[in-house]
C-alpha cells in the first residue's frame, strides 16, 4: 500500500552498529590471517608426504601464489564494490569461496591443485581487506574510523599468534585434514557474522544511522531541555520573512542526526584508469601506498630467515621457533589498537612518523648477536611498533578517499592491498635471498628494514596529512623566530 514504510529488520542498531560491523571485520581479518599461516609450518611435511623433494622452494611458490591471487584480484573487487555501492555480498562471497579453496588445499594429491588453492585463498584475502575495510569506514563517523580500524587490526595478530600453533599441533595429531577443518570452522563462524550485517545505508533507509554521533543528541538534549506547556504558549516561533497566513508551513529544521552525520558516500563513476591517475597524482596517496608496501617488505623479510638464523644461533626446532613467534604477536595487541587513538586525536603524520622512527633502533639491535632473552626483547620492540604503522597507513587513506572527488573507500583499501601484497610477495624473496648469499644475512635483512623504513619516515614527515609534520614544524619555526625577533 503507498505510504506504508517497510518493516525494520530485526535487530536493526546492533547489526548495524560502529561496534558490531567493527568487530566482524576484524574476525574477518583474524580468520583470513588464520588460514594464511595455519598451513606455513606443516606444508614442508606434507609437500614430503606426498613425495616432493627440495620442498623448501616449492613452499615459497606457495606463498607467491597467494600473493599473486591477492594482488591480481584487488582492482577489480574494488571497483565492483564501488561502482555497485556493495559491501555485504562480496564480503560473504569472499567467505564462500575461501571455504571452497581450503577443501581443495586439504584434499590436494599434487602440487600444481594446492598452487591453485593458494591462488583462490588470495583473492578471497583481497575481498576481506578491500571491501571489509571501506565497509567499516561508511558505518564509522570520520572521529573515531582511526580508533576503529586499530581495533580492527588486532585481528591480525590474533590470527597470526593463533594460527602456526594450531596447525603444528593439528597435524602432529590428525594429519593436514586437522588445519583444514580447523580453517573451516573459523571460516564458517565468520560467514555467520557477515550475513547478520547491515549496511549503514540500508540501516539509514530505516532511520538509524550508525555514523551519527551520539554525543551531539545529548549536548543538544542539555541545551534546549524540556519544554513547558507556558513556555510553548508564551513563546511562538516569529513567522518566516515572506510567507501567508494559510499557507503550507515551512519544512521542520534538520534533527541533530541529519546536522552531524557524514553524507553517504555517492556512487564513483570514475574508470580504473581514473581512479589509478587520480591516486598517482596525490603525493599524499603515494606516500601511504609506499608505506603499505615497506610494511609488508619489513615484516615478510624476516619470515624465511627467522628460523634458520634461531637454529643456526641457538638450535632450535620448530616448536622453540614458534614460540619465539608467539613472543613478538603479543605486544602488538596493545600497540594496533594504541595507534589507531593516537590517530584519531593526534593525526596519522605524527603517530605513523613516531612508529617508523621508533621501530628503527629495535631492527639494529635485533642484528647483536647476544643472550637469547635480549633478542626475544628486541624482537617483541620491533613488532610492536612496526604493527603500529598499519592503523595510521589505513585512516590515512580514509582521509584520502574523502579528499578527492570520485575515489571511494574500496579504491583506496584497494591500493593498500596490492601495495602490502607487493610488499608480501617481494619481501621472502629479498629476504631469502640475502640470507642464503650474504656472510651475516640476518644483519643484513635488518639493515634492508632500517633504510626502507627511516626513508618512508621522511616522506611521511613530508607529504602525510592535511597540514604535515615537516610543514608544522617549519611554520612553529618561523613564528619563534619571529617572536624572539
Amino acid at each position: 500500500m503507498p505510504g506504508v514504510q517497510p518493516r525494520k529488520p530485526w535487530g536493526l542498531r546492533w547489526r548495524s552498529s560502529v561496534w558490531y560491523v567493527t568487530a566482524i571485520v576484524g574476525l574477518g581479518v583474524m580468520t583470513d590471517l588464520l588460514v594464511y599461516t595455519i598451513v606455513i609450518p606443516v606444508l614442508p611435511f606434507q609437500l614430503e608426504r606426498l613425495g616432493y623433494s627440495n620442498v623448501s622452494g616449492l613452499v615459497g611458490w606457495l606463498l607467491f601464489a597467494y600473493s599473486a591471487g591477492l594482488v591480481l584480484s584487488t582492482p577489480p573487487i574494488a571497483m565492483f564494490s564501488e561502482r555497485y555501492n556493495t559491501r555485504t555480498w562480496p564480503l560473504v562471497m569472499g567467505q564462500v569461496i575461501l571455504i571452497g579453496s581450503q577443501i581443495m588445499l586439504m584434499l590436494a594429491p599434487t602440487y600444481w591443485l594446492m598452487v591453485i588453492a593458494r591462488i583462490i585463498q588470495g583473492i578471497s584475502s583481497s575481498i576481506i581487506w578491500v571491501v571489509g575495510l571501506a565497509l567499516l569506514c561508511d558505518t564509522a563517523s570520520e572521529s573515531i574510523v582511526g580508533r576503529q580500524l586499530g581495533i580492527a587490526m588486532t585481528g591480525l595478530s590474533l590470527g597470526m599468534l593463533v594460527g602456526p600453533l594450531a596447525g603444528g599441533l593439528l597435524y602432529h595429531r590428525f594429519g593436514f585434514h586437522g588445519p583444514g577443518i580447523l580453517a573451516i570452522i573459523a571460516t564458517a563462524a565468520d560467514l555467520v557474522g557477515r550475513l547478520l550485517i547491515i549496511e549503514r545505508k540500508d540501516a539509514i533507509a530505516h532511520g538509524v544511522d550508525p555514523a551519527a554521533d551520539p554525543r551531539a543528541d545529548e549536548e543538544a538534549t542539555v541545551q534546549e531541555g524540556p519544554a513547558s506547556d507556558n513556555d510553548n504558549k508564551e513563546e511562538k516561533p516569529p513567522a518566516a520573512e515572506g510567507t501567508l497566513a494559510g499557507l503550507a508551513p515551512l519544512p521542520p529544521p534538520q534533527t541533530q542526526q541529519e546536522q552531524h552525520a557524514p553524507a553517504a558516500p555517492a556512487t564513483p563513476r570514475l574508470s580504473l584508469l581514473g581512479v589509478v591517475r587520480k591516486l598517482a597524482t596525490s603525493k599524499r596517496a603515494l606516500t601511504v601506498m609506499l608505506g603499505s608496501t615497506i610494511y609488508g617488505m619489513s615484516y615478510a623479510s624476516q619470515e624465511p630467515a627467522l628460523p634458520l638464523h634461531l637454529q643456526a644461533v641457538w638450535a632450535f626446532d620448530s616448536s622453540k621457533v614458534g614460540l619465539i613467534y608467539l613472543a613478538g604477536v603479543l605486544p602488538t595487541l596493545v600497540s594496533s589498537p594504541l595507534a589507531g587513538w593516537l590517530a584519531d586525536t593526534r593525526g596519522a603524520e605524527w603517530t605513523l612518523s613516531a612508529a617508523l622512527l621508533l621501530a628503527l633502533p629495535w631492527f639494529g639491535l635485533l642484528s647483536v648477536d647476544g643472550p637469547l632473552a635480549f633478542f626475544i626483547a628486541m624482537f617483541c620492540l620491533e613488532n610492536f611498533f612496526l604493527a603500529a604503522t598499519v592503523p595510521p597507513l589505513t585512516s590515512e587513506l580514509a582521509a584520502v578517499a574523502r579528499q578527492h572527488d570520485g575515489i571511494g573507500y574500496a579504491h583506496v583499501y584497494g591500493a593498500f592491498n596490492l601495495s602490502f601484497g607487493v610488499g608480501s610477495a617481494l619481501g621472502p624473496v629479498i629476504g631469502g635471498q640475502m640470507y642464503d648469499h650474504i656472510r651475516r644475512g640476518w644483519a643484513a635483512i635488518c639493515y634492508f628494514s632500517i633504510g626502507a623504513l627511516f626513508v618512508t619516515a621522511v616522506l611521511t614527515a613530508c607529504f602525510l596529512g592535511d597540514r604535515p609534520v615537516l610543514a608544522r614544524l617549519r611554520t612553529l619555526r618561523t613564528r619563534r623566530q619571529a617572536g624572539v625577533s
